[in-house]
């Protein structure tokens, strides 16, 4: 249309232009119509270019789409072929699974079959254990209550013989230690009456004889160092006249029996009197020793008499021996005898009773 309307007006005015300008027209009109067909054209072509240049994008598009999808299918199938073959190996390692249960439970009921035993056995060698205890710790206990029998039997001999109680108390302590280890609880209120026993044996006891023999010989040793009496002295002319009077009586008759009365010898007898003081602390060592109470206590009297009538009462020496008599004597003073014997008497009773005791019945034993 628009190719048409130039013709029309430039038609209308033909009439008034010459007839040259009219045979130019059709000329410069036939270029215009060719040039709209040509831009015509390169549209079309523009247009089926793009057109094919689309189709073309979409079918490579289409091609790299297809060729992702099998890629990724044959990625796929891989993967599956995978899957079923590790499927395939699990199915087997569960079926040997399996087959191991199985074998363990077989196993598992055989041992536990065999521990049913054994815990038999266990039960019966433990019934066996416990009788054979009992039998081992009856025999125990007896020869414990036998040597704590012993013990005190021994202490109290020996108190009572040789009034030595720190012997008897140390005897007393090892029959309380046996008597510990015996298992019986009966036997605790024995340990009661032990205790009392020794604690007073060890009251009662005396000074330790060692200390009192080292007095002692340190005593002896010193009497040679100890000055006697003057001659001068009115003792010496009352020991003259007791000779004198003894010499009397004697001549009074032929024969005249008279009991001495411990006077001592004269003082210029030094060394007879100083042997005399010495015998008697050594009769005084060896009543200690024999644990003889009344021998000691005596011997230690008449050397005290000895120093008091023979040696000068002024010296500082004869004074320290004279106080040292004096403390063993104090020390020597009679106690009031232990007495023992009550312990025993409760341990044998106790004995006695169990003795009546009937023993354990049997195990298969029926009432």
């Amino acid at each position: 249309m628009n190719n048409d309307a130039p013709s029309h007006e430039s038609a209308a005015p033909a009439a008034d232009v010459p007839s040259s300008t009219r045979a130019a027209s059709p000329r410069m009109a036939e270029p215009r119509r060719g040039g709209g067909a040509l831009a015509l054209a390169v549209l079309l072509s523009l247009a089926a270019a793009g057109g094919a240049g689309y189709v073309g994008w979409q079918q490579w598009r289409q091609a790299r789409a297809d060729a992702a999808a099998s890629s990724t299918l044959d990625d796929l199938s891989a993967r599956t072929a995978t899957l079923e073959s590790t499927l395939k190996a699990m199915d087997d390692e569960r079926r040997t699974l399996r087959e191991r249960l199985r074998d363990a439970d077989d196993v598992n009921r055989g041992m536990r079959e065999e521990l049913l035993g054994q815990n038999e056995r266990l039960r019966n060698l433990e019934d066996a254990v416990a009788k054979l205890s009992e039998k081992s710790l009856s025999g125990h206990d007896a020869m414990l209550l036998d040597e704590t029998e012993s013990l005190l039997r021994m202490g109290k001999a020996r108190y009572e013989l040789f009034h030595d109680a720190a012997g008897a108390a140390a005897a007393y302590g090892l029959a309380d230690q046996a008597l510990a280890a015996v298992n019986d609880g009966a036997f605790s209120g024995v340990r009661q009456s032990v205790a009392a026993e020794r604690e007073a044996l060890e009251q009662g006891a005396a000074t330790h004889a060692d200390a009192t023999l080292q007095q002692l010989q340190q005593l002896r040793g010193k009497l040679g160092a100890l000055p006697l009496k003057p001659l001068d002295a009115p003792a010496n002319e009352a020991a003259d006249s007791r000779v004198w009077a003894r010499l009397g009586y004697a001549l009074a008759s032929v024969v005249s029996i008279r009991r001495d009365d411990g006077a001592p010898l004269a003082v210029a007898d030094a060394r007879l009197t100083r042997e005399l003081v010495a015998l008697d602390l050594a009769h005084a060592e060896a009543a200690l020793l024999a644990h003889d109470a009344a021998g000691y206590r005596a011997a230690l009297q008449r050397a005290d008499a000895g120093l008091a009538a023979q040696f000068d009462g002024n010296d500082a020496a004869v004074k320290q021996a004279r106080a040292t008599l004096a403390d063993l004597l104090t020390a020597a003073q009679p106690t009031r005898p232990v007495e023992l014997g009550a312990a025993l008497t409760e341990l044998r009773n106790l004995r006695a009773v169990h003795a009546l005791k009937p023993g354990p019945a049997p195990a298969g034993a029926k009432p």
